[in-house]
């Protein structure tokens, strides 16, 4: 186990590559290839149509974060909420549960995005060197003396 342990920087690196390179890869476009279709699309699915820039920018910009590893809790807590969105409003998780086919990637990728707002970038990312992140060992709070 304690070589696992040590793997925890180079999965959390992995995880955020992954995922930055997916965000990117549907918020480029939203912004860059086919922005009036995406609003479109966005308005077909009953979200105002400048919609589709506010998800752009966000899975385009949130992406490069998530993969330099920088402000990786705040994106990641952006994108995870994006992702609930989606889920609700756009792949009706509620409407049929048991159509997981219907779901299963913003599904996972909204999971992964909150994991990592929850767990942080590691040690391996521009946060740990900027702000110091805590390493994953936490001090013990002192105990008080009675007197």
């Amino acid at each position: 186990m304690q070589s696992l342990e040590k793997l925890k920087p180079l999965a959390l690196l992995l995880l955020r590559l992954a995922m930055g390179i997916i965000f990117i890869h549907y918020g480029y476009p939203k912004l860059f290839v086919h922005p009036r279709s995406s609003a479109t699309w966005f308005a077909q699915h009953g979200f105002p149509g400048y919609f589709a820039y506010v998800s752009g920018v966000l899975e385009l910009f949130g992406g490069l974060m998530l993969i330099a590893g920088l402000f990786t809790r705040v994106a990641g807590l952006l994108l995870a909420i994006e992702m609930a969105v989606a889920l609700w409003r756009v792949h009706r998780l509620f409407a049929d549960p048991l159509a997981v086919q219907n779901y299963q990637f913003p599904l996972m990728m909204g999971v992964a995005a909150l994991a990592i707002a929850a767990v942080g970038a590691g040690t391996l990312s521009f946060d740990q060197v900027l702000f110091h992140e805590s390493r994953g060992s936490a001090k013990p709070a002192r105990a008080k003396a009675k007197t």
